[in-house]
């Protein structure tokens, strides 16, 4: 079974074939263009580079969130309007899960955090069983929250956390400070959500008889956008007025 990842919640995009034997080719970007120019040329490389003919590509797995709202939307629609025209399944991926994913086995708590901006993080403790891909169990989340309620929270565990994602680079020192040595923290190498590990997540989910029709995913935003807030605020009882 070969299956595309598209992973575009965050300012990279990268995108990934995974089969039965491994990953077979990834792409990844960060630039100043947008994903809706950079993503489909990325398609189309990683499909030529590991399948022999389209019809062999199975299913999409493709990243839902949380992350950049508009990320989001440009990942959710090209994988449905690619299954569409292929006729093939779809199924959503945390990104959270993507990021945390790649870790199993660690040997700690996971916690990875992508920057929500408004001084908060989206969030998710993960804990991985017996180093098993199928054991990852969600502790807490997925949440937006502020870095300092959050570390209140880890201290709780009373267990060494690793922490990834792009949330690092700007609340890494808070983390640091709050948990002392309890702290560890991922090389940018692993901090940002990969096509690869949304593609082989994507596999395992298949495999267990999840996915389907591309209508039915949708984004896990976990918060309104900036413009839905604005429009709730006026429209709500005792809102703002014009």
């Amino acid at each position: 079974m070969h299956v595309l990842g598209i992973e575009t919640a965050t300012q990279v995009a990268s995108v990934a074939v995974a089969s039965n034997g491994g990953i077979l080719a990834e792409r990844m970007v960060h630039n100043r263009r947008t994903h809706s120019v950079n993503l489909l040329p990325m398609i189309k490389a990683v499909l030529e580079e590991s399948v022999e003919e389209r019809r062999s590509l199975e299913g999409i797995a493709v990243s839902s969130g949380p992350g950049s709202f508009t990320g989001l939307r440009i990942g959710m629609s090209t994988a449905k309007a690619l299954a569409a025209v292929w006729n093939i399944p779809v199924v959503a991926v945390s990104t959270l899960e993507t990021l945390a994913f790649v870790l199993k086995g660690h040997g700690s708590l996971v916690c990875p955090i992508l920057n929500a901006r408004k001084n908060e993080v989206y969030a998710a403790v993960y804990d991985f069983l017996d180093g098993n891909s199928n054991s990852m169990t969600c502790l807490h989340g997925p949440v937006a929250v502020q870095p300092g309620e959050l570390a209140e929270m880890l201290l709780n565990y009373d267990r060494p956390v690793t922490f990834t994602g792009d949330g690092i680079g700007e609340f890494g020192h808070l983390f640091k400070e709050r948990l002392g040595k309890k702290a560890r923290f991922t090389p940018f190498s692993v901090a940002f959500p990969r096509g690869a590990a949304v593609a082989e997540l994507g596999l395992l989910a298949f495999r267990e008889g999840r996915g389907g029709d591309p209508m039915d995913i949708k984004p896990e935003y976990i918060r309104v956008s900036e413009a839905e807030a604005v429009w709730l605020r006026k429209n709500s009882p005792g809102g703002l007025t014009e």
